[in-house]
């Protein structure tokens, strides 16, 4: 048998007043999310350890069974492996992020709607004015790049920008984990700061802010670097479970491109795959579909609502659950339910969020996540439809750890 799971990044959220007490998933209709839930089995799982932040890095790599007491390592490093840089072993690598700073306050995490090639322009910007034998910059996607510290001291205590929508930012800047007790880490955050406060003097004035400003949009005014650790140790999939011989993952974030570059998977790319509302659902399912006909494991991840919560916005997010289940779901669907001879007959189906991210909020939560397993011939338990309240019941309970992954490869759902 081959298996599917669809990841929808952040989907999972609180019960809005607004929607009469209802989460997101309980108000919004979900045929297709349902018929896998009602025709398959239910159950909560705990995707972030205790003792870990739930960003998505953990999340994705508890979901596929990877313990973080061992692999962890911050989402700087898993960037670097997405857009090919070459850690060697005394790199740290975080995650830089473009943000909007208006006075003492960050007002995104994101700059808003930051295009690649600006992006770019930006980091080629930054290059030539702060690259040095130990500061690397790197473009990655959108609003997400990488930095590199040779020589960098990983203990540090660096917020997520997404975290702290609104807030002063000042104080939020990188400091050592453990105050007074660790030079390596003091001299790593002076330098970033260092880093992000001449960021700030530079990107001030370059035309493309400049234009964006003139054109109503939020400038990206400041680098935000987190997230860092070195080359994490993460055993491929294919080594793990024997059922995988050849996977798959499609993504356009580069954290879960690294994360499958990692765990063996080869990476997808989709034309028209933002990480935003506006991705291109249609064509992340016909890649799913086309990477099932010839391997055994696909991860098709979808960032789509995540992004959404982080914006706090509520109707979007809704738009973007419709667009999951008719656009992503329903494609996936209709071609396994045709299945022949395209080597389609026989795939199970996980469906699940990696964390909440409520609109409440604008960030990310703890919580378990509602999830469902489909396959052909499993017995079906009595959940009827796809949400947070009703996967409570179903009869998989409450997973963690390394649980789900074995059971959804062995089928002892």
């Amino acid at each position: 048998m081959k298996h599917l799971i669809i990841l929808c990044d952040g989907m999972a959220d609180w019960p809005v007043d607004k929607l009469g007490g209802k989460t997101l998933l309980q108000y919004a209709d979900t045929p297709y999310f349902d018929f896998l839930a009602r025709n398959g089995r239910c159950g909560m799982l705990k995707t972030v350890p205790d003792g870990f932040h739930p960003g998505s890095e953990v999340a994705n790599s508890s979901i596929l069974g990877y313990d973080q007491h061992v692999v962890y390592e911050g989402r700087g490093p898993l960037e670097a492996a997405s857009i090919g840089v070459e850690l060697a072993d005394d790199d740290l690598a975080l995650r830089c992020n473009f943000v909007c700073l208006e006075g003492d306050l960050l007002k995104n995490h994101s700059c808003g709607r930051l295009e690649t090639e600006e992006s770019d322009i930006l980091i080629r910007y930054l290059k030539e004015h702060l690259d040095s034998d130990r500061v690397h910059f790197y473009t990655g996607v959108q609003y997400r790049n990488l930095l590199v510290i040779k020589g960098g001291n990983k203990h540090l205590q660096c917020t997520p920008p997404h975290d702290i929508p609104l807030q002063t930012w000042r104080d939020k800047m990188p400091s050592p984990a453990i105050p007074d007790n660790d030079e390596g880490a003091r001299e790593t955050a002076n330098l970033l700061c260092d880093l992000m406060l001449k960021s700030q003097e530079l990107l001030k004035e370059h035309p493309l802010n400049k234009e964006r400003v003139a054109r109503g949009m939020d400038p990206a005014n400041s680098i935000w670097p987190w997230g860092g650790g070195y080359r994490p140790k993460m055993v491929p999939l294919t080594q793990r479970f024997p059922e995988i011989k050849s996977g798959a993952v499609i993504t356009a974030v580069d954290l879960i491109r690294g994360i499958g570059k990692y765990a063996g998977l080869q990476v997808i790319d989709v034309p028209g795959a933002t990480g935003l509302w506006d991705t291109n659902y249609e064509g992340k399912a016909q890649a799913a579909i086309d990477a099932l006909k010839t391997g055994d494991f696909v991860y098709l991840h979808v960032e789509a609502c995540d992004e959404a919560g982080h914006d706090g916005d509520l109707d979007l997010k809704l738009r973007c659950i419709d667009a999951l289940d008719k656009r992503l779901v329903r494609p996936i669907l209709e071609a396994l339910r045709e299945g022949g001879d395209d080597g389609l007959k026989d795939v199970a189906i996980a469906l699940l969020p990696d964390h909440p991210t409520p609109v409440a909020l604008r960030t990310h939560t703890n919580e378990p996540i509602p999830f469902c397993i489909y396959h052909p011939g499993i017995e079906a338990d009595s959940v009827e439809t796809f949400d947070e309240e009703a996967c409570q019941l179903g009869s998989l309970g409450l997973l963690e750890g390394d649980a789900f992954i074995k059971l959804f490869m062995n089928h002892n759902s």
